[in-house]
């Protein structure tokens, strides 16, 4: 089976928190091959894979349910933060420096909208802001990543794809990355 990586043209107006469409993300992998042991992602660089398997080692738990995050007891001093998302299995994953420092089940976008793929960097935080787009949404603890108005916020997880295209988190999570992370830090999002 010939798998190739799927980019789909984002639309303006599907995304949740957003004014506009993003542009296109900073890819370069090729897309993981399915199989009976591997998730069939559209685009990967190994990232959800190796967080899974740090979760478990880390935490012990191979699976969160809705709203629910793990969170280590101490946080390393040094060494940058990331994030990393998993469209595919709705989890994501706190790192500083090389230790996963928490895990956390979220919801991306619904059947329709985007989440987009890729390679991102934290440009903007804001400890409590209001969607533009969506009815003034709140998106607390927000750390927005593209220049429309893609974010990590807290807000409703009910366990499967359900926002306008942001990745919303458990407002705990939501809390304690906002204080982990800093402008310029690395979110990746596969799936």
């Amino acid at each position: 089976m010939n798998h190739k990586i799927l980019i789909a043209p984002v639309v303006l107006g599907l995304l949740g928190g957003c004014a506009a469409a993003p542009r296109q993300p900073t890819i370069n992998a090729v897309a993981a091959p399915a199989s009976a042991s591997m998730a069939p992602y559209q685009w990967t660089l190994g990232n959800s894979a190796k967080a899974h398997k740090d979760m478990v080692a880390a935490f012990g738990r191979v699976g969160l349910k809705p709203n629910e995050y793990l969170w280590a007891g101490a946080v390393p001093a040094t060494g940058d933060s990331r994030v990393i998302v998993d469209r595919l299995t709705q989890m994501a994953y706190a790192y500083k420096g090389d230790v996963l420092v928490g895990a956390a089940s979220v919801s991306t976008a619904s059947r329709g909208r985007v989440t987009p793929l890729g390679e991102w960097k934290v440009l903007d935080k804001r400890p409590f802001y209001r969607s533009k787009k969506y009815n003034n949404a709140p998106m607390p603890f927000m750390q927005r990543i593209d220049e429309y108005g893609i974010a990590l916020h807290g807000g409703p997880n009910p366990g499967y794809p359900a926002s306008h295209g942001c990745i919303r988190l458990p407002m705990k999570f939501a809390e304690k990355l906002y204080a982990l992370t800093r402008v310029g830090s690395k979110v990746v999002i596969e799936g």
